[in-house]
C-alpha cells in the first residue's frame, strides 16, 4: 500500500507524536516526515499535551503507558480543553490485549495502532484510520 500512497500526501501537515520509546518516535517521526509532514515529539503525555496546544496539529498519535502522564490522562485533558478537543488522537500501544481497542475508543481515542511499527506497514495502516476522519476524508482520498 505504501508505493500507493501519494509522497506529499501529508505536506505540512502539523502532527505530534508521544512515545517513551526512542525507537516509535524515530519510525513514526521520519515515516511522517517521508510523507511531507511536519513533527513534533515529545516523550511523555505532559510535554505532548504542551505541544498540541502550542502546535495545534491535524492530528496526534500517542502511547497510551508513560512516565510522568500515560495518554490516557493525556486524552482526558485534551478533551476537557475546548481549544484543542477536536483533534482526532490515535491510541498507539504494545499492549494489543482483547479489548484494548474497544477500551481506547470508548476513552475517546479516534483509533488505536499497535506496536511494533514497521516501515512496511505503518504509513498503510495510518492512512486507512485517517480515511474514516470526515474532514480528511476528502483530502486524503483526491
Amino acid at each position: 500500500m505504501s508505493t500507493q500512497i501519494r509522497r506529499d500526501i501529508l505536506k505540512d501537515w502539523v502532527i505530534v507524536v508521544i512515545d517513551d520509546e526512542p525507537d516509535s518516535l524515530e519510525v513514526a517521526s521520519r515515516i511522517l516526515r517521508h510523507y511531507g509532514a511536519v513533527v513534533y515529539t515529545a516523550n511523555n503525555g505532559k510535554d505532548g499535551l504542551e505541544l498540541i496546544r502550542q502546535q495545534r496539529p491535524k492530528f496526534v498519535i500517542s502511547d497510551l503507558s508513560m512516565p510522568v502522564m500515560d495518554g490516557w490522562e493525556m486524552l482526558f485533558e485534551i478533551q476537557q480543553d475546548r481549544y484543542v478537543a477536536e483533534i482526532p488522537v490515535i491510541a498507539l500501544t504494545a499492549h494489543a490485549m482483547v479489548g484494548d481497542r474497544k477500551r481506547a475508543i470508548e476513552a475517546g481515542f479516534y483509533n488505536y495502532l499497535t506496536k511494533p511499527l514497521t516501515p512496511a506497514t505503518f504509513m498503510g495502516e495510518l492512512m486507512r484510520l485517517l480515511l474514516d476522519v470526515p474532514q480528511f476524508e476528502l483530502i486524503l482520498s483526491a
